[in-house]
């Protein structure tokens, strides 16, 4: 049995619900699932708690040497990403106070970058919203499916994507979240998981209207219809199957400009801890 996890956002269940409903089998390997916010996964990663599980990309380096990084399951922006949102009535000083959503997040590193001087303070994804409009924060960074919807009083004061194209110094998509796989597993159980969870992706793509609604009906899915649509092509799409070469450019990039704000010990290169799927080929010819 394998163990697991992936955030409630609706891109990580889109993606995964494929095995959950049985659309994607398999005679060799069995999952069993949880679902936790991604700051909690990243921890979980950090402790080896799971076989399998969502991280933010940003945390890789700092697993990499007991977590594999799988290359299916991921979410990059493409011209969007999360917002620093503050109340439309407040001006943000230097030091202003801003709640991210953890602090080894994709977001809350290339914020840190870009804003050193902030105060920030680390609350669930889901009460930044409500922190930024009763005060007692100066602004937010929304993410997942709060970026679609957002109260009125607040406005964008900056893009994260924005910000990341003056970082990488433009034309790369923002990696977000990704899977990381531990590396203690054996080496064909590992293909085959990752051999299964791309087949699962695929299928989930390919079957978006179905296995969408399907979701719906469950009510296991934080928005409506319309806008779980909009969310899915941002974040659950075509680009999110395998990492194509542009994705995997950006990872680089992400790691690089860590290892330059001293986040990292070294930098790495994604290509080097892929699981060699050539083995299976090889062990079996």
């Amino acid at each position: 049995m394998i163990n697991l996890a992936h955030s409630p956002d609706a891109d990580d269940l889109f993606m995964y619900y494929a095995i959950v409903f049985g659309w994607v089998d398999s005679t060799k390997l069995q999952f069993s699932n949880t679902a936790k916010d991604i700051q909690t996964l990243n921890l979980a990663t950090l402790r080896g708690e799971y076989d399998v599980s969502a991280i933010s990309f940003a945390l890789y380096p700092l697993v990499a040497q007991n977590y594999t990084l799988l290359r299916t399951g991921v979410s990059f922006g493409n011209g969007y990403g999360p917002k620093l949102i503050k109340r439309k009535d407040k001006i943000l000083k230097k030091h202003f106070k801003v709640a991210l959503s953890g602090e080894h997040t994709t977001n809350a590193m290339i914020f840190k970058i870009a804003y050193p001087h902030a105060r920030i303070v680390y609350k669930n994804f889901l009460d930044i919203e409500s922190a930024v409009l009763n005060g007692e924060v100066d602004a937010g960074v929304l993410i997942h499916e709060s970026i679609l919807n957002f109260n009125e009083n607040l406005c964008v004061e900056a893009e994260i994507w924005d910000i990341w194209q003056d970082l990488s110094g433009g034309n790369l998509p923002l990696p977000l979240g990704g899977m990381a796989l531990r590396r203690s597993l054996p080496l064909t159980t590992a293909i085959e998981c990752e051999y299964l969870l791309t087949k699962a992706v695929r299928i989930a793509v390919q079957n978006k209207a179905i296995l969408s609604q399907m979701l719906l009906e469950r009510g296991i899915i934080r928005v409506n219809a319309e806008e779980l649509d909009t969310y899915l092509n941002l974040y659950a799409n075509e680009d999110s199957i395998s990492m194509n070469e542009s994705e995997i450019q950006a990872v680089d990039k992400l790691f690089e400009l860590g290892f330059k704000a001293g986040l990292y010990p070294q930098i790495l290169k994604a290509q080097d801890y892929f699981i060699p799927t050539e083995y299976k080929e090889l062990r079996f010819s």
